[in-house]
């Protein structure tokens, strides 16, 4: 028989694993709540039609297709098989896929619910989603969203709370120096008119995405295969060098699309939002103005946002986001402007992890075992255990009469801090031996002392 395994892209969690992305969850989850958001889950698959179309050529390669149930090629002709063409035969046998992320669900869940809901709405899910990426350090393809979006309002000032949301989760979890990126898909469309490839602004955005990874002469060769001129290039070189302030940044905008109607709109949403965080402030994270900042997501139709990990740590974004104007429209409720931000849980997890800063306390184990001496022993300490289960403090019982030592020994593994013995001599006096286990001092106390102790 084969040695079992599991597909790539994917992970088992151990339960310390598990107990860290917990804490990280709960956190993201108590400021989720803190900032008005209201949980809601949607299915972890969707009709095809659902999900196809709304990513882009590249996303729509990378969503996990689920073959139909029963022959799924009893509708397929020969003459259709012969032709083997793989996107045409697709709809055929597939109608529906896993969820590629959790916005565009939240779409169709909005106009679904339309009548139920109360605009504007702010919602917030975790749940897992799929992509049939290249796997690789901090890019896997099942993974955890945590998103958080408000539909029904154009308001600039959901943008305000939202770099404040990212600050104030990664302030929780002790992460300093964590730069969140603005751009607007204004200004990447007025550059594009100013350089006269309005028409080919989907490959001009999509090719300045991915600057990080391939770099600027990557870009450059890309644009150029799209049909964007090197004329055109020339006009976008300084991009490519933009430093200064947020205040020079956006001077620097202001002249580059003084000739784009659109792109100047860009410009004074952004100095809306930064101005406003300037006079609020930010605990622990930088706000920075990336003008190559496009996001790949094609329904992004104003601020976007990208979150970079603190300096030092070798890691790609850790979260991103951006407005919507009509992403609701795509199924039929039309007018719908929407805005929301996403935390990349597995890439944050990896970040603490490298940085040490999850807290010794985040493991889920228990605080006290209790040693197994036989039946009736085991019945003395399976009283107190569920009195301290009551109170709140995890206990568990060595389930097997064993030697002594290697009960000890268990509960060195499972890092539980203290040994409570309970014998014939402690159950004479109606006494529990607390040994702790890092130090080796034993007590003998009553249950109400046994109780202080593990409280505290």
């Amino acid at each position: 028989m084969a040695k079992p395994g599991i597909p790539k892209g994917t992970r088992d969690f151990s339960p310390e694993e598990v107990s860290k992305r917990q804490y990280i969850i709960d956190i993201i989850k108590d400021n989720f709540e803190r900032f008005g958001f209201q949980p809601i889950e949607t299915p972890s698959f969707e009709n095809s039609d659902t999900l196809m179309g709304k990513y882009g050529d590249e996303g729509d390669r990378l969503i996990f297709k689920i073959l139909n149930s029963g022959d799924f090629l009893e509708k397929i002709s020969a003459e259709e098989l012969m032709v083997e063409n793989a996107r045409s035969l697709t709809p055929k046998i597939s109608e529906k896929a896993l969820r590629y992320d959790l916005t565009v669900p939240f779409a169709r869940y909005v106009v679904q619910h339309q009548n139920e809901i109360d605009f504007p709405f702010k919602r917030y899910q975790i749940q897992p989603v799929w992509r049939a990426d290249r796997p690789q350090k901090g890019r896997f393809r099942e993974f955890y969203q945590c998103d958080a979006d408000v539909v029904g309002s154009t308001s600039l000032w959901q943008e305000i709370e939202l770099v404040q949301l990212y600050d104030a989760v990664f302030s929780r979890l002790g992460l300093e120096g964590v730069t969140i990126k603005i751009n607007n898909r204004k200004i990447l469309s007025g550059i594009a008119d100013v350089i006269g490839a309005k028409d080919k602004l989907i490959d001009f955005t999509v090719a300045l995405d991915k600057l990080d990874k391939i770099g600027e002469d990557g870009v450059k060769k890309e644009m150029l295969e799209k049909g964007i001129s090197p004329e055109a290039l020339e006009q976008i070189q300084p991009l490519f060098q933009f430093s200064g302030t947020i205040k020079e940044k956006l001077v620097k905008l202001s002249q580059l699309l003084s000739g784009s109607d659109e792109g100047m709109k860009g410009v004074e949403e952004l100095r809306f939002i930064c101005d406003r965080i300037e006079v609020l402030g930010l605990d622990k994270s930088v706000l920075d103005l990336d003008v190559t900042l496009a996001r790949g997501l094609n329904y992004y139709t104003g601020a976007i946002f990208e979150v970079g990990p603190p300096s030092g740590v070798s890691m790609g974004s850790i979260g991103g986001g951006g407005r919507y104007d009509d992403l609701t429209g795509i199924f039929g409720l039309k007018n719908m402007s929407g805005v929301g931000i996403s935390f990349g849980l597995d890439r944050i997890y990896l970040v603490i992890e490298a940085l040490g800063l999850f807290p010794s306390t985040v493991a889920a184990t228990s605080k006290a075992l209790f040693l197994n001496f036989g039946d009736g022993e085991a019945l003395y300490a399976m009283k107190a255990i569920t009195a301290l289960r009551k109170a709140g403090i995890k206990a568990e019982l060595y389930p097997d009469q064993v030697k002594v030592g290697r009960q000890f020994q268990y509960a060195d593994k499972r890092k539980i801090p203290f040994a409570v013995i309970a014998g014939e001599t402690e159950m004479a006096g109606s006494r529990y031996a607390l040994k702790n286990l890092a130090t080796g001092e034993q007590q003998l106390l009553g249950f109400d002392e046994l109780l202080d102790v593990l409280s505290s």
